[in-house]
């Protein structure tokens, strides 16, 4: 997993609510048996038509949007199933960062242990992000929103703060400790024999 950087970009402002993860990435593409290409598949059906034209009226298709690394959403932003594919179908695409009032709680694990910062914010200020047509800057350090006008914290929780920084997914975590796993396991031999 990559540390989180600091991210300054144009915010899609994507007003749905309860947008769950078939939505995301719909079920038909889950095929693969990687992390990787599901960015392609990223809110399928809204961003093509029946025969896989591109629906120019969709946010995601508007090159004004093209490199965003943010997205800001409704509440309860990727309920539904469990599907890991949604937070790597999202971080695929690019994105870095998801603000939304509320999250499915499965979904909200998902993000932190795949190294996408998902923030919970008043769904009053998530009305004004969404107005926004300037770039935010999303600073996980100091866990503030910049806009031009103002300066938005939100909470996080310190351990999944510390990953993202470090960027470390429970896998590292682990092989960080391989020295004491190991001498654990050693003792426990040697006690075994006894």
């Amino acid at each position: 997993m990559k540390q989180f950087q600091k991210i300054k970009t144009t915010a899609i402002p994507f007003d749905k609510v309860n947008v769950d993860t078939d939505q995301i990435v719909p079920k038909q593409f889950l095929k693969l048996i990687q992390k990787t290409g599901f960015g392609k598949f990223l809110f399928y059906n809204w961003r093509f038509d029946g025969n896989e034209i591109p629906n120019q009226s969709f946010i995601l298709n508007d090159p004004k949007y093209k490199n965003s690394k943010i997205l800001v959403t409704g509440e309860n932003f990727g309920c539904g199933s469990s599907r890991e594919h949604a937070v790597w179908a999202l971080q695929d695409y690019g994105f870095s960062v998801i603000i939304a009032p509320s999250f499915g709680d499965i979904f909200y694990s998902n993000c932190f242990k795949n190294g996408l910062l998902a923030i919970t914010l008043d769904p009053k200020i998530i009305q004004k992000l969404l107005q926004i047509d300037t770039e935010l800057e999303v600073d996980l350090e100091s866990q503030t929103i910049k806009t031009n006008t103002e300066e938005i914290p939100f909470q996080i929780d310190p351990y999944n703060k510390k990953n993202l920084l470090e960027g470390f997914d429970e896998i590292a975590l682990t092989i960080k400790n391989e020295d004491k796993i190991s001498e654990y396991e050693q003792k426990s031999n040697v006690s075994s024999l006894l």
